[in-house]
C-alpha cells in the first residue's frame, strides 16, 4: 500500500490595483510585498504599526502593468514586479495539473472579500483568462499527444451553493430545495444527481462554463440572491486509462470560488432579537471553524471535533481540508486603506490555513478495480469448468451453476464498460445544440437592439441578452411573453418594448416599476443607446441600440454601482451633498464616500425587501436615511454619518429604525421566509419568528444644541431651540431655561454675574435646567395617538435624564425643573461650560411601547440635588492627561496675560506722556500758585481718602454694567450660533430650477447673520464706551469735589 504524501496547504496572496471607488476616495496603498513571499500591511491610522505575513507566494498585481493589443495585462518592463494571470497560472494552475497527472486529487480555493479580485484570478475577464480556463486549456493540450495504449477521460460539473442549497448549473431543470449531499463509504461526500458532462476539447468546456454562468445569473435574478454571497464549485474528473496494463489513475480537480468574506459588524445586528446571518453565511462561518480546528491539530493541540458536517460546503471540501488532496489557496486582497480591516482579516485567515496538513494518495479507480476483480473471478470460473468431468448429475449441476455465474459477471462487465466514445457522442450532440443557440445569438447581436444584464458580480454582467425584435415585445413572467423575465417585482405582464421606424420605446403596464436612467417612468418612453433600465425591484439592464448607433463604447463604466448611484442621485443623495471636500487636498472625505457606498449598496436591498413585504402582505414600507451624528456631538462638530433604514407600518403608522447591520441580517431572513413562500410552504409563523415584525419601540426624532456658555458667566439663558432630525429638518421647537441659582433654588441676581469664568474655579455652582414646552411636534401631527419624551445628559452624568411622557398634544407642555450642583467647580467643568452644548433629544412614543426612564440609583445626589463634576481618584494615565490639560490651559492663560500686559504697557506709556505734559504746564505757574496748588493737593488727598467708599460703590456699579453688557452680547452670540447650525443643515434642492431661489435665500440668511454679528459687536463696543465714559465722569467729579476746598 502506498504511503500518503504529507503536505501543508500551499497559500498565495495577491493584491489587485485600486478600483474606481478607491480612486475616487483618494485611497492610499497599505500593502507592500518583499521577495515574492512576504506581505506587509500598514495600519492607516497608525502608519508605524505594521504586521508582516509570510506565505508560499505573494503576487504584486497593484501597479507596474499595461494592456497589450488583446486586452491582457502585462508587465511594463524588467523593473516592474507586476504578476499577471500567466504568472499566477504557472505557479498555482500548473501545480494543480501536475498533481492531477500524478493521480492525486487537487483543490484550489479562492478566498477574499467581495471585490478583492477572487473571480478575476479564478476566471478572468475576456482575453485575460484566469486559472480555471487556463487549467482546462492546458489539460486538453497535454492530452492531444496521447499514446495509442492510453485513454484520457475528462468530465466537467459546475454547481453553486447558496443558503445551504446546492444548484446544478448545467442542468436544464431545477429541483425544489436543491440537490442533496450524501455520503458513501468509498466515495465520501458527493452531490446526488449532479450532472457530469464528458468533454473531449477545451472549446466544449468553455461553452459549458458560459452555460453555467448564464444559469447562475438567471438564478440570482429569480431567487433574489447576490452572487457575492454564494459559492461556486467547478469539478473536473480526470481519468488516465493505460490499456496495455491494468493501471488506471483517477483524480478530481476542485476549483472553488468562495463567497465574499466580509464580516458584518456586530453593532446593530447584535441587538437584533432574531439570529444573525441566517443560513446564508453558515458555510463560510463553518469553513473558518474547520480551518481553525485543523490548524490547531497541526500545531499539536487537542481537538475533539472538526465540524465538517455543519455545512454543505465543508462536507464537499472535506477531502481538500486535511484529507486526500493536494490543496492550494489564493487569498485576494484590496490595497486600499479603507479596506484595512477586511484585508487584515483575510491575511490572518490565510495564515491559519497554511498550517493545515493534508494526506494525499494516488487514486486507483474503484470501477477499474471492480473490472479487474470480475475478470479474475471469470478466469477462476473458467478454470473450474475446465477441470470438471463429463458425466454425472452432480457434475452437470455444478457446470450449470458456474455458467450462470460467468454470464452474470459478463453482463456486469458490459454494463460497466459502456464505451467512453459512446458517452462522448451523447455529450457532443447536446453540445452542438447549445453551440447552434450561441451562434444564433451572435448573429442577432449584429441585427437587433437588446437589453444587456448588469449584475453586482462583474462575471455575471452581460451573460443575459434579451433582443427587441421588430414590432411589440411584451416583458414579464408569463410564458406567453416574447421576453420572459423572472425576479422580484416582475409582473406577468410588466412592460412592452416596441421596435418601430428605427425607434425603441418602453411602456410600463399599470403600477409596474420601470426606471430609466434613475427616474421612474409611467408613460411611453423612448430609449437611447446606453440608457439604463431597471425592471421590478432590481433587474438592471443596459440598453444597446441599433448597430448603426453603436461605436467603440466603454460598457465597463456602466457597472452595478453606476446604476445605484443614479437611483441615489434621483433621491437627492450624492457624495457632494453628503459632505464637502477635504480642505487639505481637495479630495472627498473617505468617511463620506464610505457612507455613500453603503447607501448605494442598500438601495437594491431595500427595494427587494419592500417587494417581498408587498407580496407577503406584511404592509411595511422601508426607506433609506442618512443620519448625521453631529446631532449627538456636544461641540457641534460635523462628525461621520451613517445609513439607517426607517421602517413604517402603512396601516398602524408604527415606526422602527434599523441600523445597516440589523437590516442586512433581516434581509437574509426575509429571503429565507420568501423562498419558503415560493416553494408553497406555510408562511404563518409565530410573531417572534417573523423577520418583518419587531416590538414597538421609542424612536429618536431629533436633537437640539443649547449652548452652556452663559452658565460659565453666571447668566440666565432662556432658549427657544430647534430640534432637528437626522436630515437637518426641523422636527419641533423646545423652550428651555438654564438658570444659575442658590442652593435653595432661588435665581441669582445680575450682581452675581462674573466677568471671567475662572472666578468660579473651586467654588460651588448651583443651576437648574427647566424644560417648559415642546411646540409644533411633527411626530404628533402625523398621528395624534402618539406621545413624546425629552432626554438630556450633562457633563459627567452616567445616565440620560428623561422628562415624563406627554401624549396626544402637538404643543406638549412639560414644565419640569431639575436642580444640579457642582460642589468644587474644576477647570475641566468650566471649560466644558464654555465650549460645549447641552444635547436635548426628542423621543417619539408609540402606543404599546415602554416609556424611557433613568435609574435614580445611578445618580449621586447632594442635599436632594443631582451632583455633577464629581471629583474622583485619577489613575496614573488620567493624572498625566490632567496635568497635560492644565499645562495647556496655563499656557493659554499666559498668552492672555502677556497680551493684557502689553495693553497695560501701552496705557502706562500714554499716561507717562500725559504726565510729562502736565509737568510742563505746572512749570508755567508762579510760586504763589505753587503753594496754593500744594495745599489744594493735600486737601484733595485727604478728600480722596474720605470719599473712598463712594468711589468703591461707583466701581461696583460699573462692573455690574459691564457684566450686563457681556450678558446681552453672549445671548446675541447664542442666537448667531443657532442660525449658523440651522444654515449648515439646509440641503440643496433636487430641482435645478430651485437652485437660484435657494442660493438667494442662503445669501439673505448669511447677510442677516453678518448684520446681527456686526450689531452685537457694535452694541458691546458702545456699552463699554458708555461704561468707560461713566467711570471717567465719576473720577472727574471726585477730582472736582477735591479741588473745591478753600
Amino acid at each position: 500500500m502506498e504511503l500518503p504524501s504529507m503536505d501543508s496547504i500551499k497559500v498565495a496572496v495577491r493584491v489587485r490595483p485600486f478600483n474606481q471607488r478607491e480612486k475616487n476616495a483618494g485611497s492610499r496603498c497599505v500593502i507592500s510585498m518583499q521577495s515574492g513571499t512576504t506581505t506587509i500591511i500598514h495600519d492607516p491610522k497608525n502608519p508605524e504599526h505594521i504586521k508582516t505575513f509570510t506565505f508560499d507566494l505573494a503576487y504584486w498585481s497593484h501597479s507596474g502593468f499595461q494592456r497589450d493589443k488583446n486586452g491582457v495585462l502585462i508587465s511594463t518592463g524588467s523593473n516592474s514586479e507586476f504578476a499577471g494571470q500567466r504568472d499566477v497560472f504557472r505557479d498555482l494552475g500548473q501545480g494543480v495539473l501536475d498533481s492531477a497527472w500524478q493521480g492525486y486529487n487537487a483543490t484550489l480555493l479562492a478566498y477574499g472579500q467581495t471585490g478583492s479580485g477572487k473571480s478575476y484570478s479564478m476566471i478572468g475577464y475576456g482575453a485575460d483568462k484566469g486559472i480555471i480556463p487556463n487549467v482546462c486549456e492546458e489539460l486538453f493540450k497535454a492530452t492531444e499527444n496521447k499514446e495509442k495504449n492510453q485513454q484520457y477521460q475528462v468530465t466537467f460539473s459546475m454547481l453553486e451553493i447558496y443558503n445551504e442549497q446546492v444548484s446544478d448549473l448545467l442542468s436544464k431543470t431545477k429541483k425544489p430545495g436543491g440537490l442533496k449531499v450524501r455520503e458513501d463509504q468509498h466515495q465520501g461526500f458527493y452531490v446526488d444527481g449532479l450532472t457530469f458532462v464528458p468533454c473531449d476539447s477545451y472549446a466544449q468546456i468553455e461553452r459549458l462554463m458560459e452555460q453555467g454562468l448564464k444559469a447562475r445569473t438567471t438564478a440570482a435574478t429569480s431567487m433574489n440572491a447576490t452572487s457575492s454571497r454564494s459559492h461556486m464549485l467547478i469539478s473536473i474528473q480526470f481519468k488516465q486509462v493505460f490499456l496495455d496494463g491494468d493501471l488506471t489513475k483517477q483524480s478530481i480537480i476542485n476549483l472553488v470560488d468562495l463567497a465574499g468574506s466580509e464580516r458584518q459588524k456586530s453593532s446593530g445586528s447584535e441587538r437584533d432579537r432574531l439570529r444573525e446571518g441566517s443560513r446564508i453565511n453558515l458555510s463560510l462561518t463553518t469553513l473558518g471553524n474547520v480551518i481553525s480546528a485543523l490548524a490547531d491539530v497541526a500545531m499539536g493541540k487537542r481537538v475533539l471535533h472538526i465540524p465538517y458536517r455543519d455545512s454543505v460546503l465543508t462536507r464537499l471540501l472535506q477531502s481538500a481540508l486535511g484529507g486526500n488532496s493536494k490543496t492550494l489557496m489564493i487569498a485576494a486582497i484590496s490595497p486600499a486603506d479603507i479596506c484595512y480591516e477586511e484585508t487584515l482579516s483575510t491575511l490572518r485567515y490565510a495564515e491559519r490555513t497554511k498550517k493545515i496538513k493534508n494526506k494525499a494518495v494516488i487514486n486507483v479507480s474503484p470501477t477499474e478495480k471492480l473490472i479487474k476483480e470480475l475478470k479474475a473471478e471469470n478466469n477462476r470460473l473458467l478454470s473450474r469448468l475446465a477441470g470438471l468431468g463429463n458425466s454425472g448429475k452432480r457434475v452437470a449441476d455444478k457446470t450449470k451453476e458456474l455458467e450462470y455465474l460467468l454470464a452474470r459477471n459478463q453482463l456486469h462487465l458490459q454494463t460497466i464498460q459502456i464505451t467512453w466514445e459512446h458517452q462522448l457522442e451523447e455529450a457532443r450532440k447536446e453540445w452542438e445544440e447549445q453551440y447552434r443557440a450561441i451562434t444564433q445569438e451572435r448573429q442577432m447581436i449584429k441585427a437587433f437592439p437588446y437589453l444587456f444584464n448588469v449584475n453586482e458580480d462583474p462575471q455575471l454582467t452581460g451573460v443575459l441578452k434579451h433582443f427587441i425584435q421588430a414590432g411589440s415585445s411584451d416583458v414579464g413572467q408569463a410564458p406567453s411573453n416574447k421576453i420572459i423575465l423572472q425576479g422580484l417585482g416582475i409582473s406577468d405582464k410588466h412592460a412592452m418594448f416596441t421596435n418601430m421606424d428605427g425607434e425603441v420605446t418602453v411602456t410600463p403596464q399599470s403600477k409596474c416599476r420601470v426606471i430609466v436612467n434613475g427616474i421612474p417612468t409611467v408613460t411611453k418612453t423612448k430609449l437611447q443607446h446606453l440608457d439604463r433600465v431597471i425592471l421590478g425591484s432590481n433587474s438592471a439592464y443596459l440598453y444597446i441600440g441599433f448597430p448603426s448607433e453603436r461605436s467603440s463604447d466603454d460598457l465597463a463604466r456602466f457597472d452595478y454601482d453606476f446604476f445605484q448611484s443614479e437611483l441615489a442621485a434621483a433621491e437627492g443623495v450624492s457624495v457632494d451633498k453628503l459632505g464637502a471636500l477635504n480642505d487639505k487636498d481637495g479630495k472627498v472625505d473617505p468617511s463620506v464616500l464610505a457612507v455613500f457606498q453603503d447607501y448605494i449598496k442598500l438601495i437594491p436591498l431595500v427595494a427587494e425587501a419592500n417587494q417581498m413585504s408587498e407580496e407577503l402582505m406584511k404592509g411595511l414600507k422601508m426607506e433609506l436615511k442618512v443620519k448625521n451624528l453631529a446631532s449627538s456631538d456636544s461641540k457641534g462638530y460635523d462628525l461621520q454619518k451613517e445609513v439607517i433604514v426607517k421602517v413604517t407600518n402603512r396601516e398602524t403608522q408604527e415606526v422602527w429604525i434599523w441600523s445597516k447591520a440589523k437590516f442586512i441580517n433581516r434581509k437574509y431572513l426575509m429571503e429565507e421566509f420568501y423562498q419558503h413562500f415560493l416553494d408553497g410552504g406555510d408562511i404563518h409563523v409565530a410573531q417572534e419568528d417573523d423577520p418583518f415584525w419587531d416590538p414597538i419601540e421609542a424612536i429618536h426624532l431629533g436633537s437640539a444644541h443649547v449652548w452652556l456658555q452663559s452658565l460659565a458667566y453666571g447668566m440666565k439663558l432662556e432658549a427657544q431651540a430647534e430640534l432637528l432630525n437626522s436630515e437637518g429638518l426641523e422636527e419641533a421647537i423646545v423652550l428651555i431655561n438654564i438658570i444659575p441659582c442658590s442652593s435653595t433654588g432661588e435665581a441669582n441676581s445680575e450682581d452675581d454675574v462674573v466677568i471671567d469664568p475662572l472666578e468660579l474655579l473651586g467654588k460651588r455652582i448651583d443651576f437648574q435646567i427647566q424644560i417648559i414646552q415642546c411646540l409644533g411636534v411633527k411626530w404628533l401631527k402625523e398621528d395624534t395617538r402618539r406621545g413624546i419624551q425629552i432626554g438630556y445628559k450633562i457633563y459627567d452624568l452616567p445616565i440620560t435624564l428623561y422628562t415624563k411622557p406627554v401624549w396626544k398634544n402637538v404643543n406638549a407642555k412639560i414644565e419640569e425643573t431639575v436642580h444640579f450642583v457642582a460642589l468644587n467647580a474644576s477647570h475641566k467643568f468650566l471649560n466644558y461650560l464654555q465650549k460645549n452644548a447641552l444635547i436635548v433629544d426628542l423621543w417619539g412614543l408609540q402606543e404599546g411601547c415602554a416609556e424611557l426612564n433613568c435609574t435614580q440609583e445611578d445618580l449621586i445626589t447632594w442635599e436632594g440635588n443631582i451632583l455633577v463634576d464629581n471629583t474622583k481618584t485619577l489613575t496614573a494615565q488620567e493624572t498625566n492627561q490632567a496635568t497635560s490639560n492644565q499645562m495647556a490651559e496655563l499656557y493659554l492663560k499666559l498668552l492672555k496675560l502677556e497680551q493684557e500686559t502689553e495693553l497695560l504697557r501701552n496705557i502706562n506709556r500714554a499716561l507717562r506722556e500725559e504726565n510729562v505734559l502736565l509737568k510742563d504746564t505746572l512749570r508755567g505757574y508762579s510760586p504763589r500758585q505753587d503753594q496754593k496748588l500744594s495745599s489744594v493737593s493735600k486737601i484733595a488727598t485727604h478728600q480722596h481718602h474720605s470719599d473712598s467708599p463712594q468711589m468703591c460703590t461707583s466701581r461696583i456699579s460699573c462692573d455690574a454694567d459691564f457684566a450686563k453688557a457681556l450678558k446681552v452680547f453672549y445671548q446675541s452670540m447664542n442666537t448667531v450660533r443657532g442660525q449658523f447650525l440651522k444654515l449648515r443643515h439646509y440641503r440643496l434642492p433636487e430641482d435645478d430650477q430651485m437652485l437660484r431661489p435657494f442660493t438667494q435665500r442662503q445669501s439673505h440668511l448669511l447677510k442677516d447673520i453678518g448684520e446681527l454679528l456686526e450689531a452685537s459687536l457694535w452694541k458691546l463696543k458702545n456699552d463699554v464706551a458708555l461704561i468707560v465714559k461713566k467711570k471717567r465722569e465719576s473720577l472727574v467729579h471726585t477730582k472736582y469735589r477735591g479741588s473745591s476746598f478753600p
